[in-house]
């Protein structure tokens, strides 16, 4: 008897014991699946780099446009709480990535239009998804503003460059840090299993978005280990596009939203894994 090959254990449904009538199959995938993810998440990138580049530049600059109206009214310190917010509504924001992987997959020609106006396109499942999560976010901005308020008074927010010290060298500065941490920390881990992959299987399935939601939640409990080094990844690579004053922007957010549709293939079962071995990285 043969052995099957890690890619071939791949498309075998392992974890979907005691499946229920109407629900949607879930692979289990390896620990070594986000880095596939990213793998051929790269590869969309390099086939579509106009188209990919521009939908990250635009994110880019808006980001950047928005860091220049606070400077302007002396709130820039504002700036890394809305940063934070940012991973709680990307998934939306991403859907014309996953537009364009599909495409790919599908071998049809990728076309600006077919990118950029993939949201007005969209069923309105998946604008239901995206006022859940622009209401989270909003949650999180006041959230964040009343611990602020709660620790420092109804004092004005100092510059960036005094509120990042000020943040680390007092006591109130560093409790507020690790409160607003676990706070962030949570609501971005609700929004991560929310949307895991519901935001790409909204663009490509006829399902509702409580199906999506519940799909994705259960994609994530199955794979809880490689979901959250996938989240990780997610963390580490929007850190580092922020860092950058945004620029990092350009590369990242289109890598991580093709990444995302690869994700959803993988885990949401239709008949076959998208990632070919060669894709991935394997014979």
């Amino acid at each position: 008897m043969t052995t099957a090959s890690g890619h071939d254990r791949l498309l075998q449904p392992r974890g979907t014991q005691g499946l229920q009538p109407g629900l949607i199959e879930i692979r289990e995938v390896d620990l070594e699946a986000p880095w596939r993810w990213i793998v051929a998440g790269w590869r969309d990138l390099t086939r579509m780099p106009g188209v990919s580049l521009t939908y990250g530049a635009v994110f880019a600059l808006a980001a950047g446009a928005m860091l220049a109206g606070l400077t302007q009214f002396g709130l820039q310190s504002i700036i890394l709480a809305l940063a934070g917010g940012f991973l709680l509504i990307g998934p939306v924001l991403a859907v014309g990535l996953y537009q364009g992987s599909k495409r790919l997959e599908e071998g049809k020609a990728i076309r600006a239009s077919d990118i950029f106006l993939a949201g007005f396109r969209a069923p309105g499942q998946l604008a239901l998804l995206g006022l859940a999560l622009f209401l989270i976010y909003f949650v999180w901005v006041r959230i964040a503003l009343l611990l602020f308020m709660f620790f420092f008074g109804l004092q004005p927010f100092p510059p960036l460059d005094q509120f990042i010290s000020t943040l680390l060298l007092t006591v109130e500065g560093v409790m507020l840090l690790v409160v607003g941490t676990v706070v962030g920390a949570s609501l971005a881990a609700l929004v991560f299993a929310i949307c895991a992959v519901s935001a790409p299987m909204l663009t490509d399935r006829p399902v509702g978005a409580t199906t999506a939601i519940h799909t994705s939640v259960r994609a994530v409990m199955l794979n809880w280990k490689p979901m959250a080094l996938w989240a990780t990844l997610i963390v580490g690579f929007l850190a580092l596009g922020i860092m950058t004053l945004f620029a990092g922007l350009v590369v990242v957010f289109p890598l991580i939203g093709h990444a995302t549709w690869h994700a959803y293939r993988d885990m949401v079962a239709d008949g076959e894994s998208r990632i070919t071995p060669s894709a991935s990285g394997r014979a």
